[in-house]
């Protein structure tokens, strides 16, 4: 049951602008489900809504970031600060970074998991990445060229 009212909540909140508790209490009895005040407090928790301001400048509830949401936001803070240029020779892609970035840059790139990357060795301010296939290494140079803008 827990589970069918969380899933009718996140669909809810997405559908209509509903910005309290009691709004949202409603709206779950209009679509058949008994609950209480102190139900939904702990819903909104568990689910992790957070109130965001909408288009008309009304709070309403919405899904906050996922620990996913959350490691791609830093790996992405971590590039930026990190990587001064990016490059690539055939199937090998040479990440330059801020002298003693490379490191952390590197470990952050490798939990990303990049399709067709075979490995990576960084140094104090160079990151190398093997590649599988030349697209695949100028894919790669693409991708680390958005990310540090």
């Amino acid at each position: 049951m827990k589970k069918r009212r969380h899933s009718m909540i996140l669909e809810l909140i997405e559908k209509y602008s509903i910005g309290t508790q009691e709004e949202l209490l409603e709206k779950l009895m209009e679509n058949g489900f008994k609950s209480t005040q102190a139900t939904v407090s702990r819903d909104i928790k568990e689910l992790r809504l957070v109130k965001q301001m909408d288009e008309n400048g009304n709070y309403r509830y919405a899904q906050g970031k996922s620990e996913t949401d959350e490691f791609l936001s830093k790996f992405n803070a971590i590039f930026a600060h990190s990587v001064v240029s990016c490059d690539c020779a055939g199937n090998m892609v040479v990440i330059k970074c801020f002298t003693g970035m490379a490191q952390a840059a590197c470990a952050t790139f490798d939990n990303m998991q990049w399709e067709g990357l075979v490995g990576t060795i960084a140094g104090d301010d160079t990151i190398f990445a093997l590649c599988r296939t030349e697209d695949l290494a100028r894919e790669l140079k693409l991708s680390v060229d958005k990310l540090v803008g």
